[in-house]
């Protein structure tokens, strides 16, 4: 059961990290109609949703792309910042999403927030606590250890509807401000798809290390 539950574990981000990395290869060799960049696309939505404001930024590595709401930045990455791509529009358009969300105070984003700074020490106190209880043999240690790593997957279920809200944000302006064409649309839709499938993978993942945690505290136990 161990054995299954730690190949689940791997092998579930690895197909998600594989369907993405998939499609974002296919589409970040295929030029959009408009020759837009993802630059231009987010300037476009976002000054569109009255945020003059949100600086859009070049950043180093692959991938890197996010929205900072403490500093109001859309952060891109160099191929999609320059890219005249449908991965480069789908992308940058997904980050004009966060940025949106943050603007009309989406619930999800807004307690993900909130909820950030404690959960990122309690899951990297869990881990802790749990070696100590598995050295001292410390049950009730072991069982606090466990309870913290599981705000780690509390966070991440929370981070589900905010990237699935974003993404269908950025499908909805790219076709309102007719960025995309038709058939453009469904690549876009592949890259979005497939991006949010990553983070349902990490969820599932998390979920099976915590009951792998469950049934090892449980063995002890008995």
């Amino acid at each position: 059961m161990n054995l299954l539950l730690i190949l689940g574990i791997i092998a579930i981000p690895l197909i998600a990290q594989i369907g993405i990395s998939t499609n974002y290869s296919k589409y970040s060799k295929i030029e959009n109609d408009k020759k837009l960049s993802g630059f231009e696309v987010a300037r476009k939505i976002l000054d569109k949703n009255g945020l003059e404001n949100v600086h859009v930024v070049e950043v180093r590595g692959n991938l890197t792309d996010h929205y900072d709401p403490s500093r109001k930045v859309v952060r891109l990455s160099t191929d999609i910042f320059h890219g005249e791509t449908i991965a480069a529009a789908g992308v940058a358009a997904h980050e004009c999403g966060h940025a949106i969300q943050d603007k009309q105070g989406y619930v999800y984003m807004r307690f993900r927030s909130i909820i950030f700074p404690v959960v990122h020490i309690a899951n990297y106190l869990g881990y802790i606590v749990l070696i100590i209880g598995l050295l001292f043999e410390m049950l009730n240690m072991f069982a606090v250890g466990i309870a913290l790593v599981g705000t780690g997957l509390v966070f991440q279920l929370v981070t589900l509807p905010v990237e699935f809200n974003a993404s269908k944000r950025a499908k909805e302006e790219l076709n309102r401000l007719k960025l995309v064409s038709k058939s453009e649309a469904i690549g876009v839709d592949k890259i979005l798809t497939s991006a949010a499938m990553t983070y349902v993978a990490g969820v599932l993942s998390s979920a099976l290390e915590l009951l792998r945690l469950i049934l090892i505290f449980s063995n002890r136990r008995d």
